[in-house]
């Protein structure tokens, strides 16, 4: 009485938890409720699967990693003592800082070995830790899967099958007493390696080009290859057990002698404690606050001119998806930036739901409906919108230009370039960098250090990226949120500060007075130039945008004013007469006499010329024009030919006809078929509404705490449903089943049951199988049993059902606790 039995078993262990322990086990591997497994049981089974150890050894931090590393080379079960030996070492070897080492580990074990406990990697009390079996596997050692700690196998492992006589050679050659037991030979090898004393004696009586051959095995890898004729070094450590036979060309240091080099420990560098992230700069954190501003203002900039760019119909999609290299040129000389950044730019207005693919048959990228809005939104709550997107974003367009698995390009847009460790790394770093005091810019080798002792690596990048896809992340991070203005000189911003830990409104509050206020005028120079010294509002920049071109940009916006532009104007339905009143009414300075001479000068002749369908028709009122084209030889191409005084026609389409027209200096107008002088509008072309792309999720989403509640009481009631103790019928008896198997009874007995079970009030036990032919056991209250059917307070489920008796395929009373 009062002493409790260790388990026997994860599931036993499993089992003694409680409710909030195994919520925590369901919060940190999400993998075991998909779906909600049906009791303790199953739950223990599903954790040791290959597939969820390997993720769950994957989350671990670097110690804990260690700690589970050290576990699997240890006896099984393994003492806490014997841990904590393999971690800090005997204590005899020579190593500086040994003492401060062994205290930070000793003061670090318990709490990875409560992480290991929590996601039931480890179970067991502290006098026998046992590492469930799948981890085991995978981090012993084989010659097949070294192990990560550089150990061999045991003296007993590498021995087995080895025969008699020669382990009795061995035995001799270390002057061992000779035992024809090979089990007592192996012992006593194993004893000897194990005893610091006597392989200290052995060790001194070695050749010196012996200590150097194990001096390369000793930290791994442990196998060497030997040649027929050994050296006489190796054939002395041969001859006494220091290398081990595998096969005929292979040999390995056993386990125990390399633990006795090692002075005890598992590891050459424990590393107990993350490393710091240091501090490569002090800076000031209102400078780094503006800096970031003036950045996040050059993101906006950016994205609305993509968006100018690609208003009327971007470019093509290929056919595999994604942007040419040709168009992510294109688009980068037409934003002034390189090709990798814009392949940022691009990516992340798509993952803002601001691009798309149109979805016609010629299928192009063009803005979507919500760049509208977006365009709408004040400038911080732009920048938020951007932000938001990009932390929580798979897309990661620092893989463009670079190469999938199968040796294919990987392009802007492409289908290819999602990474869903992307949302983690690009948070864990912003995170990182917000525990550094304001202002303070992070040393970026520090930086990836603590990220690699966070999430150390085994494997989980494709080898086609190689072996370090999140170190390649944080890198990209870094010069994304400097891009982005989360960051300004190398320091996070206080902007971003409050998007982390905040929200998108405090965010937008503290990043609203950084931001220049949008101007609602220009300056207007002699030269046909007009200067926006700041950001314009929205409708000015538009009207602007069409009217002239923009001949450079910076802190300040020049355009110029050209025949071409002017001609873009009138064809977008605007009159002489309206440009002139727009140019007064938005300039600070008088409108220059040149620009009002060219606004007039090309209004005069725009529309003289009338551009229609035949296949396509020149009509023009003076003839005198239409003779001059005609003898033009640039007009020869267009096989011109004179209908009427008036009219020529061509045989080529109207829109070519309107290009070359005006590439000869000519201003011509398009028409309707009525005659009607067509208007084109800028900006017309969006795509139908789009979602922006979802995030792909690292592995299953973390449950909320009311799936997890729910999930804990469901297996709970279905081990109490497992495990419950009940009546058997005598062997032999209608109805007897073999224990663990559902009850068998007839449907009279069944129907029997149940009545007898509703009017005292009492608990049984039944076999269930539901429409989809999937068989359970349940603990049922019957409360009412009528027209074929049982309702029941369902002890499983924690919830009143109905259950039609047909499907019941028996049912057994509860043994009576006492």
């Amino acid at each position: 009485m009062g002493t409790t039995t260790p388990p026997r078993t994860l599931a036993e262990a499993l089992r003694a938890r409680g409710d909030e322990s195994l919520a925590g086990l369901l919060r940190a591997r999400p993998d075991l409720l998909n779906p909600v497994p049906n009791d303790i049981t199953q739950l223990a089974t599903r954790a040791g699967t290959r597939a969820s150890v390997v993720r769950a050894l994957e989350h671990l931090d670097r110690f804990a990693l260690q700690t589970a590393e050290a576990l699997a080379v240890a006896p099984d079960p393994a003492p806490y003592d014997t841990l904590l030996s393999l971690l800090t070492g005997d204590g005899l070897d020579d190593g500086e800082q040994r003492d401060d080492m062994g205290a930070a580990i000793t003061a670090a074990l318990p709490g990875a070995l409560a992480t290991l406990r929590e996601q039931a990697l480890v179970w067991g009390e502290d006098d026998r830790l046992r590492l469930v079996r799948t981890a085991r596997e995978l981090l012993a050692p084989s010659p097949q899967h070294p192990s990560p700690t550089g150990l061999g196998p045991t003296v007993a492992e590498a021995t087995a099958g080895m025969s008699p006589g020669r382990l009795q050679e061995i035995l001799a050659a270390t002057d061992l007493p000779a035992t024809h037991d090979p089990v007592s030979a192996v012992a006593a090898l194993s004893a000897l390696f194990t005893d610091r004393t006597r392989m200290a004696e052995l060790l001194d009586t070695a050749p010196v080009e012996a200590l150097s051959v194990l001096d390369r095995l000793v930290w791994g890898p442990p196998y060497g290859e030997v040649t027929p004729n050994p050296t006489p070094p190796v054939k002395w450590l041969r001859d006494r057990g220091l290398l081990l036979p595998v096969s005929t060309r292979t040999v390995v240091l056993p386990r125990e002698a390399a633990l006795h080099l090692r002075a005890g420990r598992a590891h050459r560098v424990p590393e107990p404690a993350p490393p710091a992230v240091a501090a490569a700069a002090e800076r000031d954190p209102q400078a780094v606050d503006r800096a970031a501003a003036g950045q996040a203002f050059t993101a906006l900039s950016t994205i609305e001119e993509l968006l100018k760019l690609w208003d009327g119909g971007g470019p093509t999609i290929l056919r595999a998806g994604g942007l040419s290299v040709r168009e992510l040129k294109r688009a980068a000389t037409a934003l002034d930036v390189s090709e990798p950044i814009a392949a940022f730019w691009i990516e992340l207005a798509y993952g803002a739901g601001l691009l798309a693919s149109d979805g016609e048959t010629d299928e192009r990228y063009a803005p979507t409906p919500a760049s509208d809005e977006w365009l709408d939104l004040p400038a911080e709550d732009r920048w938020t919108h951007l932000a938001t997107a990009w932390l929580a974003g798979t897309r990661t367009p620092g893989l463009v230009g670079g190469q999938d698995a199968k040796g294919r390009a990987l392009s802007a847009l492409g289908p290819e370039l999602d990474r869903s460790a992307a949302p983690d790394v690009r948070r864990r770093v912003l995170t990182l960098f917000a525990e550094l005091p304001p202002g303070t810019a992070p040393e970026a080798e520090t930086l990836l250090r603590r990220l690699r002792w966070e999430r150390p690596l085994r494997g989980s990048a494709p080898a086609a990226e190689g072996s370090d896809l999140r170190s390649r992340l944080a890198l990209w991070t870094l010069n994304e949120a400097e891009l982005l203005g989360l960051t300004g000189r190398g320091a996070l911003s206080a902007q971003a500060r409050a998007l982390l830990d905040e929200g998108e409104q405090t965010a937008a509050a503290l990043l609203s007075p950084l931001l220049p206020d949008p101007l609602d005028h220009v300056l207007l120079q002699a030269d046909l130039t007009a200067v926006a010294p700041g950001p314009l509002e929205r409708p000015l920049a538009d009207m602007l945008s069409v009217l002239a071109d923009v001949e450079s940009k910076g802190g300040a916006t020049v355009y110029r004013f050209t025949p071409g532009s002017v001609r873009r104007a009138l064809d977008a339905g605007q009159a002489a007469a309206d440009l002139h009143a727009f140019l007064a009414a938005h300039s600070r300075t008088p409108v220059p006499q040149p620009l009002s001479y060219l606004i007039d000068d090309v209004a005069r002749r725009h529309g003289h010329l009338r551009i229609g369908a035949a296949s396509a028709y020149v009509r023009c009122d003076d003839e005198a024009v239409l003779n001059e084209i005609l003898a033009d030889r640039r007009s020869t191409g267009l096989r011109l030919r004179r209908l009427a005084p008036t009219v020529l026609a061509a045989q080529t389409d109207p829109g070519s006809l309107l290009e070359a027209l005006r590439d000869m200096g000519y201003a011509p107008a398009a028409e309707s078929a009525e005659g009607d002088v067509l208007i084109t509008r800028a900006g017309a072309r969006r795509t139908p509404p789009r979602t922006p792309p979802a995030p792909v999720p690292e592995g299953p989403p973390v449950p909320d705490d009311t799936l997890l509640g729910a999930a804990v009481r469901a297996i709970r009631a279905g081990d109490t449903a497992a495990t419950v103790a009940r009546k058997e019928p005598q062997e032999g008896a209608p109805g007897s089943t073999p224990s663990g198997t559902l009850p068998r009874t007839t449907p009279a007995e069944t129907l029997a049951t149940v009545q007898a079970a509703a009017m005292t009030g009492s608990t049984v036990w039944i076999g269930y199988v539901n429409a989809d032919g999937a068989a359970s056991q349940r603990v049922i209250a019957p409360v009412r049993v009528e027209g074929g059917f049982v309702t029941a307070y369902d002890h499983t489920a924690d919830e009143v059902r109905t259950y039609p008796l047909h499907r019941i395929t028996g049912v057994a009373e509860l043994a009576e606790e006492g």
